[in-house]
């Protein structure tokens, strides 16, 4: 009976807990979301759970998409985290569907950062390293060159843009400073292998380390000297395919160029101009015009007139408005255990800016550039412990333009950049383009400098440089923990290869007949030509012919590039051991030159106690054979340490608000081994014989001599270089950022035989010796903030600047030279010039200033007074002087703003420089032609008013009369780039096969702020005089969606 009660009991017992727990379970609500990065793609594995209740908890699937049961959805708290993400909690307020978007955390100590040969946490890295991602280079408005996309997002890496031409506007880049006058530009890496960066999409890039210091850069012995950037190309995970598709469409336009006065008011400053000089050249009064003569060249009521009194606007007559440019790409990546994959296909079309002329020959005219670039990395898992990395990588460029001059189009040639002479250096009133029966305008009174830059394009024939890049990678990953734990071995061999095709097209050599019309008599005049056979009629003016095209020799390349490395990286306890083996070689040749041949065996061992206490030393012992027996290798080392003491325990009292804290300092020195190959040997050449008879015969043997003297000791540059550098984050990371100081001394830098202070009467060129030293030092600010107002709105900005200066040490001058005239003491590249101190407003100043050695007699009130620097009495070649800066700016400041609310995000990007001298040689009526710049007004001499000297027409003036003039500030601040983005994640975005779609416009470099009379940053694309191809604003619109 007993046992029949208890049984009874249990049995209710039972259904009241069943009932209770149904009961339970029938008011648990659930809630369904999506889990997704700052770029829309899912997050799988991040873990969702209800705040206070730990076991309620659920992690989202490959899609990012997560489902869990709370009991209340109007109260409940979600907490989102994901492993190198900010954590996030967000409260449900009722809803059944919480999408989020997780940020990185902006000082993660679990980012990895690529260095040299590896990658390490960034709470482990004691060099001076800066690292961005291909997320942030996309930004850069329609910038398909990664040199220029990198302006301003990393401190310490200044880059000068020089022109806009399709296919040819990479920017220069300087790491910090110069240190050596023979080559500052860092070496690039792509994967690993040194290669253009030029040949490299952004779409394709994961990140760019920037290696500054020696203990990030010395394992790259002889050419890491200048620094180095690492590009690391992207690959894929293991998950279902990821497409993604990229389109954006781009117009461009001329960001500034010189402005000139118009016809009529060149000639009214010519006639000022002839009363100014008349004391000098009585005979120029006769060149005056009268104002009857220049009213007929304002307010033209027929082409007649037009043609005869021509006021041209050459901007307006050669370039569009505006021009587009095109870039889309596909990727593809994912993986299965066995393979993961990543390919990308990007496609990039230039527009050209000049207008297209109908020329009436059948072909087309101008500039314009194409790129098709395909990679494809793949990882094999051939076992738990064995990867084989293959990385194939395509890339078809094709570059028109007009027949150059010379192989290629080189802006820095004469003959290619009259192509837009007409907005440099061609007068407004010199003559009409095209006139009404066809024929082109020419200036008969002076030929050489004046050039029709409309006949130059229209009949220069038309050219496409095809060049063609294939690279190859096969690399093999083995752990050897059976050895070892921690221990793993990784070899790589790398072929590249490099083809040039030129001269295919049009080319059009005939001289036709071009005409001027005098606008004194009305007379036309021609460039009368006669045929060969008869000496009467004139030559036909279509005689063009094509070019089948032809291998460019020495252009093409073969790089044969091999590695082994061993790695070891243990824990024990609180103690990380990380050390690397690596031995490299290449040989890398180029058309029919014998090989340039390196080797580089290389060490790193870095030591970390309990995440507090860093060291880490690095070793390479580097073969060139550009130098002789004794110094084709060198051992370089360096050493850094790092302390975090806001992992002591005595910080946790202010570790709540000052969140970390990072020391660390390197000291080390490098190789460098730029110079010209084979200089330690001596240079023999033959030809020429010796007269044997009387009659002239010559003897049956060549002369041998000697052509250049080779130096045996000849060897490294060497940089020793240090570095201070300090992390820090405050308020749960919403403030960071990075202090470094740091300073280069370079010792045995090479110096040309030209460039020694030797005596004439040696006989000959003396040998390149490593006699110079120079220094460079300076420092980096960075500061990053952000913050979170609410889950769904944050706000960050990232800031920047660098000051850098560099000085010479030692350059062998001559001796008794006044210190002013030396290069030591100066920066590299210092501009020098005849200083001006005010103007000479009255003769009497002008007899009381000191005199010039060359053609004194033609100073006159208004011109600068020149300083006599050395004292001597007399203004000469003596007198030139250090002046303002170098081409190369002391200072970059970058600003980068932008917010994220819900699915629309906004930046703005500021970029400056100052501390930096630029020659612009814009000559008003120079060769006598009546060209006037605007921008600066000429000095009045009786008040002394101005800003330039007033200039000459007909009269000449002394060599060192110009003084400062063509010398500009050239600082600047600009817009670099702002871009206006929404993310869709919408149902309707899902039914369209999408996982995320952004629609984004931005733009670049649509302000600028300069006393530079044009937007060229400056001048090793076209000199000073000539210009270039104008540099471009850009407006973009681009599309972006994942399936």
């Amino acid at each position: 009976m007993k046992n029949e009660e208890l049984l009874h009991w249990r049995s209710l017992f039972l259904i009241a807990i069943f009932f209770i727990f149904g009961c339970l379970q029938s008011k648990a609500e659930i809630v369904k979301g999506t889990v997704v990065d700052d770029t829309g793609e899912p997050l799988i594995g991040a873990t969702v759970r209800l705040l206070n209740a730990e076991r309620i908890a659920a992690v989202t699937d490959i899609d990012g998409n997560f489902s869990l049961n709370v009991s209340d959805l109007k109260s409940a708290v979600l907490a989102f985290s994901y492993i190198g993400m900010k954590p996030l909690e967000v409260k449900v307020n009722g809803r059944e569907v919480v999408n989020v978007t997780l940020q990185p955390t902006e000082n993660s100590l679990e980012e990895v950062i690529v260095v040299g040969y590896g990658q390490q946490k960034k709470a482990s890295v004691v060099g001076a390293i800066a690292q961005t991602t291909g997320d942030v280079l996309e930004r850069a408005a329609g910038v398909h060159d990664i040199s220029s996309a990198l302006t301003g997002n990393l401190p310490g890496v200044v880059t000068m843009a020089s022109s806009g031409m399709p296919g040819d506007e990479s920017a220069s880049i300087v790491i910090r400073s110069a240190s050596s006058w023979n080559n500052s530009a860092p070496l690039v890496l792509v994967d690993g292998v040194e290669r253009d960066m030029a040949s490299v999409d952004v779409g394709s890039v994961k990140t760019i380390s920037i290696l500054k210091d020696a203990s990030a850069t010395a394992v790259y012995g002889v050419k890491g000297a200048n620094g180095v950037i690492l590009i690391t190309t992207r690959r894929g995970e293991e998950g279902r395919a990821k497409v993604s598709a990229n389109f954006t469409a781009t117009v461009k336009s001329a960001s500034k160029l010189p402005q000139k006065l118009d016809s009529y008011d060149a000639l009214a400053a010519r006639n000022r101009i002839i009363v100014h000089e008349l004391g000098l050249m009585p005979s120029s009064w006769e060149h005056m015009t009268p104002l009857s003569e220049m009213e007929k060249y304002r307010n033209q009521t027929s082409i007649t007139q037009m043609e005869r009194y021509p006021n041209i606007d050459w901007e307006d007559v050669l370039f569009n408005d505006y021009a587009m440019s095109y870039n889309g790409n596909v990727s593809v990546s994912g993986g299965t255990k066995f393979v993961k994959y990543y390919a990308i296909i990007d496609y990039v079309s230039e527009g050209d800016l000049f207008k297209q002329i109908n020329n009436g020959r059948g072909y087309k005219t101008g500039f314009g550039y194409t790129r098709l670039n395909s990679r494809s990395n793949l990882d094999f898992h051939l076992t738990p412990t064995t990867v084989f990395k293959v990385n194939i990588s395509g890339s078809n460029a094709q570059r028109r333009s007009r027949v150059p001059e010379g192989d290629a189009f080189d802006q820095n040639t004469w003959g290619n950049n009259r192509v837009w002479a007409g907005v440099y250096s061609t007068s407004p009133n010199a003559f009409y383009p095209i006139y009404s029966d066809g024929s082109f305008g020419y200036y008969p009174q002076n030929t050489t400098h004046v050039e029709n830059s409309v006949w130059n394009i229209a009949r220069g024939g038309s050219n496409t440089n095809t060049e063609t890049r294939i690279n190859t990678d096969f690399v093999l990953e083995q752990k050897l923990d059976f050895i070892t734990k921690g221990l793993s071995f990784r070899g790589m061999i790398s072929w590249d290869n490099r083809f040039m095709e030129q001269s295919r097209g049009i080319s059009d050599p005939t001289e036709e007949i071009r005409k001027w019309i005098d606008p004194v008599t009305g007379a036309i005049q021609t460039t009368t030509t006669t045929e060969g056979n008869s000496n009467f009629d004139k030559t036909p003016g279509n005689n063009w012919d094509t070019m089948s095209g032809a291998v460019k020799d020495d252009m093409t390349m073969k790089n044969l590039y091999y590695q082994l490395q061993l790695n070891y990286n243990r824990t024990f306890g609180k103690n990380t051991v990380g050390l690397t083996g690596v031995w490299n070689r290449q040989q890398l040749s180029t058309g029919s030159m014998v090989p340039i041949r390196r080797e580089d065996w290389v060490f790193r061992a870095t030591y970390d106690f309990d995440n507090r206490y860093f060291a880490e030393y690095n070793g390479a012992y580097n073969g060139s054979e550009k130098f002789g027996k004794g110094y084709r290798f060198g051992f370089f080392n360096s050493a850094a340490v790092g302390w975090r003491p806001s992992a002591e325990k005595f910080w946790e009292p202010i570790s709540r608000w000052w969140n970390e804290l990072k020391i660390r300092g390197s000291y080390g020195e490098i190789g460098d081994d730029t110079g010209d190959r084979f200089l330690y040997m001596e240079q023999w050449g033959y030809g020429g014989s010796a007269l044997m008879t009387v009659n002239g015969a010559s003897s049956i043997y060549q002369f041998y001599r000697l052509n250049a003297l080779g130096n045996p000791n000849a060897n490294w540059e060497k940089v020793k270089k240090m570095n201070l550098g300090i992390d820090f984050a405050f308020l749960n990371s919403k403030i960071a950022g990075t202090v470094e100081m740091f300073k280069d001394s370079r010792n045995d830098i090479l110096l040309r035989g030209s460039e020694r202070a030797m005596p004439s009467y040696f006989g000959m060129t003396p040998p390149t010796t490593n006699l110079g030293k120079a220094e460079s030092k300076g420092f980096e600010i960075e500061l990053r903030l952000n913050h979170n107002f609410t889950p769904d709105f944050r706000v960050w900005a990232n800031l920047n600047m660098t000051h850098a200066f560099n000085k010479i040490i030692f350059k062998d001058d001559p001796e008794l030279k006044p210190s002013y005239q030396k290069s030591a003491g100066y920066s590299i590249g210092q501009t020098t010039a005849f200083i001006d101190h005010g103007t000479l407003t009255s003769f009497d100043d002008l007899y009381g200033s000191p005199a010039h050695d060359i053609k004194d007699e033609t100073r006159l009130p208004g011109d600068l007074y020149i300083i006599d620097f050395n004292g001597d009495g007399i203004v000469d070649e003596k007198d030139r002087a250090p002046y303002g800066f170098s081409g190369t700016p002391q200072n970059t400041y970058n600003a980068t703003l932008g917010f994220e609310w819900k699915g629309l995000s906004a930046f703005v990007q500021f970029y400056g420089v100052t501390n930096v001298t630029r020659e612009v040689y814009l000559r008003d009526f120079i060769n006598q032609i009546d060209l006037v710049f605007t921008g600066r007004s000429w000095i009045d001499p009786a008040s002394g008013i101005g800003d330039i000297r007033t200039p000459r027409y007909y009269s000449s003036s002394t060599p060192y009369s110009d003084g400062t003039r063509y010398l500009y500030d050239g600082s600047y601040v600009r817009l670099k780039n702002i871009e206006i983005a929404y993310d869709f994640n919408q149902r309707w975005v899902k039914k369209l096969g999408l996982s995320n779609l952004r629609i984004f416009l931005n733009g670049n470099n649509l302000w600028l702020w300069t006393k530079m009379p044009d937007d060229r940053e400056s001048n090793f694309a076209g000199g000073s005089s000539d210009g270039a191809y104008p540099t471009m604003r850009r407006y973009n619109i681009g599309l972006k969606f994942n399936f």
